[in-house]
C-alpha cells in the first residue's frame, strides 16, 4: 500500500489547498512552463440547401402569399382563360365560370360582401386543376392500383342485407306504400313529394344526438363544402349542419344558399344547426359533380367600414360620439365561435333605449368581428362608428325610426281627459262619470299613472269600444315597447320580505293592485294526429317539436314569488 500526503505538493506546481506561501516562488514560477490556452476551432459556414424547385410550378402559387400585387379594378371585368374557362371580377367578388357549370363558382357563397370590390391581391388564375391532366392533382404522385375490387352502391342499388365489407346505404325515400323512386333531372323532380310531419321526425330524430356533420365556420358555404354535403347523402337521406360565428347571424341567407347550391331541401332549423334532406329521388351516380378547390384564393380588397366622417355626420360629431361610447356599456359579449341568431333582434331592441350600442368581442379573431359590424350594417342598418378595443361601436343613424308606434303622452290635467274625450262624443256620461269619479277619488294613483305613461312603462288608449282582437294587437305592441325601454337596464334580486316592504309603499292609500303574470312560455302546436298535412313550416326556429320537456327542480309554491302572492292575498282579504 502507498500512501500519499496531501500536504505536499505536487511536481511543476503549487499546493492549492495550503495558506502559506511557497518557500521559493522564482524558482517554481521558471521551472513550471504555463499551458497555451485551447484555440477556437475554426469551422466554414454551412452551407444554405435550397430545395429544387417543382418541375412545373402552377403560376398561380407565385404570386398567392407574401406578396405586394394590388391592382385596381374600375368597373366589371372578365378575364379568359384556355379552354373557355374565365374568371370574372364584379359586385359579387371574385367567380369561376367554367364550362357547362350550373353557376358561376366562388370560395365562399353565403360571405361575399354586398359591396364592389376595389382592388385584387393576385393575378386572376382558377383555383382548379388544369383540364388537361388526366386525373385531379393533389400534390402527391398517384397511388397503385388496389388489387381489391370493392363493389359501389348508390341509392337505386343498394347492397343486399348481411353483405360483408359494406358500409350501410339508405334506400332512396321514404315512399307511400305503392310508389318507386324515379329518376329525376331537376331539383324538383329529384325532391318529390312534400314530407309530411311524421316523415320530418323519422328523419330527423336519429340525427339530433349523431356527431356525423359538416362543420360551417367563418368561411360560411364554401366551394368544397358542396362535395362534401354529397358525400353524407351517399350513406344518409339527411346531412346535419352545424354553423358557428359570424354567418349564423344571418341564418336565412344561409339556408338559401345551402338549398340553391346543394340542391337539397331543409327539412328542420334548430338555432345554428340545419338538417338538409337530399331528396326522394336522389341517385348519388347521378349527382352534379363539381371540381374540387385546391388552395383558397385572396380576399379582394373592399373599401374600408370605419370613416372618419360617417353618413349625415362631421367629423367633430362623430369624434364626439366615440368619446361617449368608451364609457358606455356593451349590451352582450360575444363567445368565440357562438350562435349570434339574436344578435340583429338585440341590437335593434337597445336602439329603443339609446342611440349608440356596443357590442363587446373580446377574444374573436379581427377579421371576424369586421365581417360581423359589416352584417349589421345592412341587417339593422346602422352606422359603423368605431372597432377599438376589440368593440364594435355602432350609431343608429338620423333616419332611424322606432319599431313600435309611439305611446301618446298623458294630459296635463285630470279635467283635460273628460272634456277631450266628451267633445269627440267617445264616450257617454257613465263613463265620463267613471272617469271623474276615478280621478277625484285616487289623486295619487293618477299621478303614478302619469309618470308611468310619460316613461313609456304605460299606455293610455284613447279608444273605449275597441274589439278584443284590436286590444290583444295593442297590448303585444305595449309589451315590445317595454321590453326594448327597460333593455339595458340591470337586474337585482330580493328577497320576498324586502319586496313586500317596498309594496306597502303603493298601497297606503287604500287602493287595491292586480297582479297577473305576462311570463308565460310559448307551448307548441304541434299536433301529431294530423300526419295528413302536407305543408309545413320548416323555417320554424322557435318551435322545436323535438325538444325534449324541461323538467323544473322547484316545487310548486316553493318560490319567494309565491310567499309574496300568500302575502298579498291574505291583505286583500283584510
Amino acid at each position: 500500500m502507498v500512501l500519499v500526503a496531501l500536504s505536499s505538493p505536487l511536481p511543476g506546481r503549487g499546493n492549492l489547498f495550503s495558506s502559506l506561501p511557497p518557500n521559493n516562488p522564482s524558482s517554481s514560477s521558471s521551472s513550471a512552463t504555463p499551458r497555451p490556452p485551447i484555440p477556437i476551432p475554426k469551422y466554414p459556414p454551412p452551407r444554405k440547401s435550397h430545395p429544387p424547385p417543382p418541375p412545373n410550378p402552377n403560376p398561380a402559387l407565385k404570386h398567392h402569399r407574401n406578396s405586394k400585387y394590388y391592382k385596381p379594378i374600375t368597373h366589371p371585368t372578365t378575364i379568359p382563360s384556355s379552354d373557355d374557362r374565365s374568371v370574372i371580377i364584379g359586385e359579387s367578388g371574385v367567380s369561376y365560370l367554367l364550362p357547362g357549370a350550373p353557376f358561376e363558382f366562388q370560395f365562399s357563397y353565403s360571405e361575399t360582401p354586398k359591396v364592389k370590390p376595389i382592388a385584387i391581391r393576385e393575378p386572376a388564375f382558377l383555383p382548379f386543376e388544369p383540364p388537361t391532366m388526366p386525373r385531379p392533382w393533389t400534390g402527391k404522385a398517384p397511388l397503385k392500383k388496389s388489387k381489391k375490387n370493392i363493389p359501389l352502391f348508390d341509392s337505386f342499388n343498394p347492397p343486399p342485407e348481411g353483405m360483408k365489407g359494406v358500409k350501410k346505404v339508405e334506400m332512396p325515400g321514404p315512399f307511400p306504400v305503392g310508389k318507386f323512386p324515379e329518376e329525376g333531372v331537376s331539383r324538383e323532380e329529384i325532391l318529390g313529394e312534400p314530407l309530411k310531419k311524421w316523415e320530418v321526425q323519422m328523419l330527423v330524430k336519429p340525427m339530433m344526438a349523431d356527431n356525423r356533420q359538416v362543420n360551417l365556420g367563418r368561411d360560411g358555404l364554401t366551394h368544397n363544402m358542396l362535395e362534401l354535403i354529397h358525400s353524407h347523402w351517399k350513406r344518409r337521406r339527411v346531412c346535419k349542419i352545424r354553423c358557428k360565428g359570424v354567418p349564423t347571424v344571418d341564418m336565412d341567407n344561409v339556408c338559401r344558399h345551402i338549398e340553391e347550391k346543394a340542391g337539397g331541401k331543409i327539412i328542420h332549423r334548430a338555432g345554428g344547426v340545419v338538417y338538409l334532406f337530399r331528396g326522394r329521388n336522389y341517385n348519388y351516380r347521378t349527382r352534379p359533380q363539381y371540381p374540387v378547390m385546391l388552395w383558397k384564393p385572396a380576399a379582394p380588397v373592399y373599401p374600408k367600414l370605419i370613416q372618419d366622417a360617417p353618413e349625415g355626420l362631421t367629423k367633430a360629431e362623430a369624434d364626439e360620439l366615440r368619446m361617449k361610447g368608451k364609457s358606455l356599456l356593451p349590451i352582450c359579449k360575444l363567445a368565440k365561435n357562438g350562435v349570434y341568431t339574436t344578435l340583429v333582434k338585440d341590437v335593434r331592441d337597445a336602439f329603443e333605449g339609446s342611440h349608440l350600442v356596443k357590442i363587446d368581442c373580446k377574444g374573436l379573431d379581427p377579421s371576424d368581428y369586421k365581417k360581423l359590424g359589416a352584417k349589421l350594417k345592412d341587417l339593422v342598418p346602422c352606422v359603423l362608428l368605431s372597432f377599438d378595443d376589440e368593440q364594435v361601436l355602432i350609431w343608429r343613424g338620423k333616419g332611424w325610426k322606432s319599431m313600435y308606434p309611439q305611446a301618446p303622452v298623458f294630459p296635463p290635467a285630470e279635467a283635460t281627459i273628460t272634456r277631450d274625450l266628451e267633445n269627440k262624443g267617445e264616450v257617454d256620461d257613465n263613463q265620463s262619470k267613471h272617469i271623474s269619479e276615478m280621478v277625484s277619488i285616487s289623486p295619487k294613483m293618477l299621478s303614478l299613472w302619469r309618470s308611468a305613461i310619460e316613461s313609456n312603462k304605460a299606455l293610455l288608449l284613447e279608444e273605449f269600444n275597441i274589439g278584443p282582437d284590436a286590444l290583444l294587437e295593442k297590448v303585444e305592441e305595449f309589451e315590445g315597447i317595454s321590453h326594448a325601454i327597460e333593455h339595458s337596464y340591470p337586474a337585482f334580486t330580493s328577497s320576498s320580505d324586502d319586496a313586500f316592504e317596498r309594496s306597502n309603499v303603493y298601497l297606503q292609500d287604500g287602493t287595491e293592485n292586480n297582479y297577473s303574470s305576462d311570463g308565460v312560455d310559448d307551448v307548441d302546436d304541434y299536433d301529431n294526429n294530423s300526419d295528413d298535412e302536407d305543408d309545413y313550416d320548416y323555417y320554424n326556429d322557435e318551435d322545436d317539436e323535438f325538444n325534449d320537456m324541461v323538467d323544473t327542480s322547484a316545487e310548486p309554491g316553493s318560490l319567494p314569488v309565491d310567499l309574496l302572492v300568500d302575502k298579498l292575498k291574505l291583505r286583500q282579504k283584510e
